[in-house]
């Protein structure tokens, strides 16, 4: 049986090596991400563009993020493999990057625009982003876990303004 001294000789040259990084390691970059939801165009949600987190059935919600780098670079189709918002029921709802409004656009990021389906449970829903860089490695965002912050449907149907 090793005496005590011996277990403090081993010990440090094995918690040296334990702290070292690895050569090969390489740690993906850190993701920044800001993004909020709006309603959708005027026949899916009247007015474009306002903020909230509450819908109706067959109204449209837009999920809009922006991702930087640590640089403050933006990351879009050509530094992203993919960025998906995941509702809380396993939903996947994969978002493009381009330019908004549309026309003459004024601001570049990822976006989608889903219409609420007639079936879906009301009540609030927690979601999340998921970008996927390049090398396939992801980095998730959440917004905060109060009921404000998340995605909420509102019993019944949006009826458009005539």
């Amino acid at each position: 049986m090793l005496k005590p001294r011996y277990w403090s000789v081993l010990a440090f040259p094995l918690a040296v090596l334990a702290m070292t990084p690895s050569a090969g390691a390489q740690t993906a970059p850190k993701l920044f991400f800001e993004g909020d939801m709006v309603r959708g165009g005027p026949v899916h949600s009247g007015p474009p563009c306002v903020l909230t987190s509450q819908f109706k059935h067959k109204e449209m919600v837009v999920f809009r993020v922006r991702i930087t780098g640590a640089d403050g670079k933006q990351y879009d189709k050509d530094a992203l493999k993919s960025v998906v918002v995941k509702l809380n029921n396993g939903l996947e709802l994969p978002l493009a990057y381009h330019g908004h409004p549309p026309k003459d656009a004024t601001d570049f990021f990822w976006s989608i625009g889903w219409i609420i389906p007639d079936d879906f449970p009301t009540g609030s829903m927690s979601y999340k982003v998921i970008a996927t860089d390049l090398a396939g490695d992801t980095q998730t965002w959440a917004p905060f876990k109060m009921v404000p912050s998340q995605l909420t449907v509102l019993a019944g149907d949006f009826e458009a303004p005539k």
